[in-house]
């Protein structure tokens, strides 16, 4: 008799088709939701700089080039033009005031003033003679008074004795009348006179002021005149070395061209130039440092030129204390010109990552330092050796601040 076989719903195919299946989906889903999907990227350890995040002592400054310049510095420029007669010293000559340096030819020049000098001294004679004939008619008037005082004295004796005849009957009417008009005459001739005293007294002081001003006037002119003149022997103007001096007998200097620095000695400045981007942040009074034989020199900002050239600007710094033995006039001497003083702060060494990334983001290792995560920071000030870390790093970290040129933006970067 047939017995019915009941069919088994756990087949091995089944089993392994439903396994299949359930491996598929996980598979999918894997892939969906589980997966790690950041980008990555494996690299070589060695070929990338790794520092780590500290907290220390930081201080923003920017380094500088500083020129060394005698601290006081006159500078000597041609007063008059002319060809180079005569060169009495050479550059770099320790020179006192007065000392002569050169001397100009200026032909035109010497022939224009001795023009000049004759007739000042023709208007100077003419107005000394119209002074003489001023002193001559104050005496004339005083002799006409004289005179005058004289006759009147005579007319006055006469009159009385004729007034005294004439009264006795002596003499006629008419010797009386002329002796009277002789006398009154006389007086109003002496009133005139008088009067015309007192007129030239004042016209001749006025007129005496006016030459005695002009007379002055040429003098002074004469004297700038032999000025202008000795200025063609061009002279050191204050007691220093010459420095800057190359000019050749023959030479054609034109008014007003340089020739060349007087440098006054006992001390030194330094002149740098500072990139026009900080212009707002620097003032006077600011300090600045740098390194010696491994001692510390410190200096201030003395004074800023304002105007830019060619992207900078420039500032001379004094020395505040003791001033090097060794350095010389033209040297370049590195500076940290300080924008802060010393703060604590979180800090990472500065790396090419910055033109990467423009400190917005940096790649931080885990804790196996095989693995390197993108992570979003914040950076603030900076000097030549540290950024300063507002946001996104802490103490102890390590990071990458090699460049990150050539990781395209990755996620991830695996470091074999």
């Amino acid at each position: 008799m047939d017995r019915i076989i009941e069919k088994k719903k756990w087949t091995t195919n089944r089993i392994l088709i439903l396994s299949g299946i359930g491996i598929f989906l996980f598979f999918i889903i894997y892939l969906i939701f589980l997966r790690d999907k950041s980008s990555r990227l494996y690299i070589d350890k060695e070929q990338v700089t790794i520092a780590r995040v500290e907290k220390g002592k930081f201080q923003e400054f920017i380094p500088v080039d500083g020129i060394v310049y005698p601290e006081n510095t006159v500078y000597i420029d041609a007063v008059q033009g002319g060809i180079v007669e005569k060169v009495y010293v050479e550059d770099g000559a320790m020179l006192k005031k007065g000392d002569p340096i050169l001397k100009l030819s200026n032909t035109e020049m010497e022939l224009s003033y001795m023009d000049q000098e004759t007739r000042m001294y023709d208007a100077i004679n003419n107005l000394a003679n119209t002074k003489i004939s001023l002193e001559q008619n104050k005496y004339n008037r005083q002799r006409e008074i004289t005179s005058l005082q004289y006759e009147i004295d005579k007319l006055v004796l006469d009159f009385q004795r004729k007034d005294g005849f004439y009264k006795q009957g002596l003499i006629s009417h008419k010797e009386y009348e002329d002796a009277k008009r002789d006398y009154e005459f006389s007086l109003r001739q002496m009133q005139i006179a008088l009067g015309l005293q007192r007129l030239d007294s004042v016209s001749g002081v006025s007129q005496s002021k006016q030459i005695h001003s002009s007379m002055e006037r040429m003098n002074s002119n004469l004297g700038l005149l032999r000025c202008n003149l000795e200025n063609l022997v061009v002279k050191a103007p204050a007691d220093g070395q010459l420095s800057s001096f190359m000019v050749e007998i023959g030479e054609t200097k034109q008014p007003g061209e340089h020739l060349g620095e007087i440098n006054i000695q006992g001390g030194f400045k330094l002149r740098a130039n500072i990139d026009e981007r900080y212009i707002s942040r620097v003032f006077s009074g600011q300090e600045a440092e740098f390194d010696l034989d491994g001692k510390l020199y410190l200096l201030k900002v003395h004074k800023i030129y304002s105007n830019v050239t060619n992207g900078s600007f420039q500032v001379d710094m004094f020395f505040t204390d003791d001033t090097p033995k060794d350095i010389k006039r033209g040297q370049t001497i590195q500076l940290r010109l300080k924008f802060s003083s010393l703060t604590d702060a979180i800090i990472i060494k500065r790396g090419g990552f910055f033109q990467e990334t423009g400190g917005n983001w940096i790649y931080i290792l885990d804790k196996t330092g095989n693995t390197a995560l993108k992570r979003n920071i914040k950076l603030g000030r900076q000097n030549t050796n540290f950024y300063e870390v507002l946001e996104g790093l802490e103490p102890g970290e390590q990071v990458i601040v090699s460049s990150y040129d050539g990781f395209g933006n990755k996620d991830k970067l695996i470091l074999k």
